[in-house]
């Protein structure tokens, strides 16, 4: 199972540069204190699901234990006592609602270290200080009907032990070749130039807001989602994070759609007076929903806000509300539910991760179906209409007979609405970091196509990426911004050929500082380099 990794208890053992860790490295250059450990294991489910398997460092390969026994246990010997500061269980399907983890010098006589009765699979972090020899972990109830299955039983100590970022993406993802040091500098400076351009409290109520600049309007939707995004994966090393959360949940709560109210209303004015229909949109609404899982990933549930609670509101608004009952296409916002919108959607709000993280957090294989919906759609595009480029349009139209990509004005722009521009901009990195998490996504062949033509068009060189395209690939709007160059890098990510031209769009971004008055781009550039620089965590 590929999952986000769950801060669980302790304190994060990092060594911080301007509100970021640069202490952690790459992975590389960790050590897993449980690579080629000794194991034993109460069971297996065949020979070839034994222990060792979560211990050899391959995420292909896995222990299982018998299927349908409670309790099961899988015990480590390090071969000699280290210091311990964190403890990864990077579980398969077959996941451990409630477990313990225990300690010992001798193997004989043990201690607590950690326990829960909430587990939900996925990569844990368990945050612990001790000295060990034998660890131990035992099932005592099982999250599926199946067994307890682990990919990786993972452990890091102090010093050069630290464990390495915490992305959880696919071995053989690519990463920029600078040190980890110089990644996480350049996301500190630009993160908090982000802050201070466009973080506000001037709506009073002890709200926060993002300041959406270049926008029709003051606030817009889809900028209160990107900044809970990045206050939920930026929390381990800003002390205030949590607080602007908070302060922008607080908002978007304050502002819900007069059609469906557990739903935000799309745009304020700069008066933080909800304007124009005062009703949704959907990109906003997926993104709220998303960063509320990561927050309650990160910070748990217990505090001001449930943020699972939330999260699941929200959720089920969007699938009544803005998720075409037949086809099971996202529509661009609640309003759109009859007319010639009802027909329409938007290809940058199909986020696989999203839709997987959906189904998982409600138990509802609803979302499995929007999102194969979604990737369906895209190859069908693909094929149809960009064989050669691999792009999309902004928004598609006639989903409910013969899906193309919109005739003239569908919602914004008439010269722009069925072409590569704006909207669609996103699409390389919000389908590329489901290929990059996910074995066997559908979006890695999609990205890839994306990535090959982009560079070869470019001639390799990120300063010629325009600022929109026709499908065909001809160049509609020139000139060069990070909404368009920055995504192209996570679709690099994914492509193993790639190295050098990941390097490239790399030291574009570093070099490209944030504008005051360009919110959208500078929201997507701190996005990827977060996914850059290994902090991406899919929920």
């Amino acid at each position: 199972m590929n999952g986000s990794p769950r801060l669980i208890t302790g304190v994060v053992v990092t060594t911080l540069l301007a509100g970021l860790c640069v202490g952690a490295g790459t992975a590389s250059a960790a050590t897993n204190l449980a690579l080629g450990a000794n194991v034993s294991t109460s069971s297996v489910e065949e020979a070839s699901l034994a222990g060792p398997s979560a211990v050899d460092g391959n995420t292909g390969t896995r222990w299982a234990s018998a299927e349908g026994a409670d309790p099961q246990w899988i015990q480590l010997d390090l071969r000699a006592a280290k210091d311990i500061r964190q403890i990864r269980l990077n579980w398969e399907d077959a996941y451990a609602r409630a477990y313990r983890l225990e300690a010992s010098d001798d193997g004989n006589t043990w201690r607590a270290l950690h326990s829960t009765s909430s587990g939900d699979g996925g990569l844990d972090e368990i945050n612990v200080s001790t000295t060990a020899r034998h660890l131990r972990l035992t099932g005592t109830q099982r999250g599926t009907v199946y067994g307890y299955s682990l990919w990786e039983f993972e452990v890091y100590g102090v010093g050069g032990q630290e464990p390495p970022p915490t992305g959880g993406y696919l071995p053989g993802t690519l990463r920029p070749s600078v040190s980890q040091a110089e990644q996480d500098q350049v996301l500190s400076r630009y993160y908090q130039q982000w802050k201070t351009n466009f973080l506000t409290t001037s709506c009073g109520g002890g709200q926060w807001a993002v300041r959406s600049v270049d926008a029709d309007h003051a606030f817009v939707g889809e900028g209160q989602g990107y900044g809970m995004t990045i206050s939920a994966l930026m929390a381990d090393v800003d002390p205030q994070a949590r607080t602007v959360f908070d302060g922008i949940l607080r908002f978007v709560k304050n502002h819900p759609s007069v059609i469906d109210r557990d739903l935000h209303a799309a745009e304020q004015n700069p008066d933080c007076v909800s304007v124009n229909g005062s009703d949704s949109a959907t990109d906003a609404d997926l993104e709220i929903a998303y960063a509320l899982l990561l927050a309650d990933r990160r910070w748990g549930s217990g505090g001001a806000y449930n943020y699972r609670q939330e999260a699941l509101r929200i959720i089920a608004a969007i699938k009544r509300s803005e998720v075409h009952a037949g086809n099971k296409l996202p529509l661009v916002a609640d309003w759109a539910s009859s007319g010639s919108h009802n027909n329409g959607s938007r290809s940058s709000d199909w986020m696989p991760g999203h839709f997987r993280a959906f189904a998982k957090a409600t138990g509802d294989s609803f979302w499995h179906n929007v999102r194969g919906a979604t990737e369906n759609a895209v190859t069908r595009l693909q094929q149809q209409f960009a064989p050669n480029t691999g792009l999309l349009p902004d928004f598609v139209q006639d989903t409910q007979s013969s899906l193309r990509p919109a005739i003239g004005k569908f919602l914004e722009n008439a010269e722009t609405d069925g072409k590569y521009s704006w909207n669609a901009c996103r699409d390389p990195w919000r389908l590329g970091v489901d290929a990059i998490t996910v074995s066997g996504s559908a979006a890695q062949a999609q990205v890839r196509k994306m990535n090959a033509w982009i560079k070869q068009a470019t001639g390799g060189d990120p300063n010629r990426i325009a600022k929109g395209y026709d499908l065909n690939g001809a160049v509609v709007e020139s000139g060069s911004s990070a909404a368009f160059f920055a995504p192209f890098a996570v679709a690099a990510m994914a492509d193993p050929g790639s190295q050098a031209w990941l390097d490239r769009l790399w030291a574009k971004l570093a070099s490209t500082s944030l504008s005051t008055t360009d919110y959208y781009a500078s929201s997507i550039q701190v996005q990827v380099l977060l996914v850059l620089a290994g902090r991406y965590v899919a929920a």
